[in-house]
């Protein structure tokens, strides 16, 4: 077994107040903590994958704000408390300071992260 904190968790991309942490869990999958900032938009950082959307699918719970995701089909807003699960196609939009845990397949989330690391 493996716990993670996220002070344990090392960085994948930080700037403007947008902080990613990842690291391996086990197997295939991966523990992400994710902080953005109210305004952060990350559809310009996804822009070249598939749909110009990511397509890395995430399993996880809002621990603080409120986050819209925009997907090909329209958008959704998730709030601090609630559980989700974001199936490929999808971007975020901070509407507050957010903060969330994910879980996600190793190999589709290191590939969207370098994605949006050479965006910088």
């Amino acid at each position: 077994m493996t716990a993670m904190t996220r002070q344990d968790t090392p960085v994948a991309i930080e700037g403007d107040g947008v902080e990613v942490r990842t690291h391996e869990i086990g197997g295939d999958l991966s523990v992400g903590f994710v902080r953005l900032p109210q305004g952060a938009d990350l559809r310009p950082a996804v822009k070249g994958l598939p749909d110009d959307l990511c397509p890395c699918p995430h399993w996880g719970y809002m621990l603080k704000g409120r986050l819209k995701m925009a997907t090909k089909d329209g958008e959704e807003v998730y709030e601090a408390g609630q559980a989700f699960y974001w199936p490929t196609g999808h971007a975020p939009v901070a509407l507050e300071d957010c903060e969330y845990v994910d879980f996600s397949p190793t190999d589709a989330f290191l590939s969207v992260i370098k994605h949006i690391a050479a965006q910088g």
